[in-house]
């Protein structure tokens, strides 16, 4: 099983919106332990396992495997209620990638950074559209934001 390491950010101000690609998903299953999710992006279908974060929230289990999108459009009527739309973008800082999402319908205005690490302390280049840390944040994780959506939030 591969190790996902991640830091998490919002997105402040205006970042480049080149070669975006939408992406659907919902969740099979979305409890802390554990999350099953599919996601159709671009015309590829995904079934993606992701185990608990550990204590900083930037580092934890992840397996994933391509399936035909005709049976991700099939998993996703099956998905628990609450579905992901966005947008990724892909913006190259410095040696890091950055991978942008923009969020529509419930959770239209959120827009998150997350930049994948070799390890938890690597340091990376910072841009100037890059907000606020919320690495760890569960309100920030797509399983969450699918039951308690952006719109909802009192402090956002």
């Amino acid at each position: 099983m591969g190790k996902e390491i991640e830091r998490k950010f919002l997105v402040k101000g205006d970042f480049p919106k080149e070669n975006g690609i939408r992406i659907v998903q919902g969740y099979l299953c979305s409890v802390p332990e554990r999350t099953v999710r599919v996601r159709i992006k671009g015309d590829k279908g995904y079934l993606t396992v992701k185990g608990i974060g550990n204590e900083s929230g930037a580092s934890r289990f992840e397996w994933e495997i391509e399936i035909p999108k005709k049976d991700a459009e099939d998993l996703l009527k099956i998905c628990e209620p609450g579905i992901i739309d966005k947008t990724r973008y892909r913006v190259k800082v410095g040696k890091h990638t950055f991978e942008i999402d923009e969020f529509y319908g419930d959770n239209e205005g959120l827009v998150i950074a997350e930049v994948e690490l070799s390890d938890e302390n690597e340091e990376f280049e910072k841009p100037e559209w890059l907000g606020e840390e919320v690495t760890g944040d569960v309100r920030y994780y797509n399983s969450m934001l699918m039951k308690n959506p952006y719109k909802n939030w009192r402090d956002k």
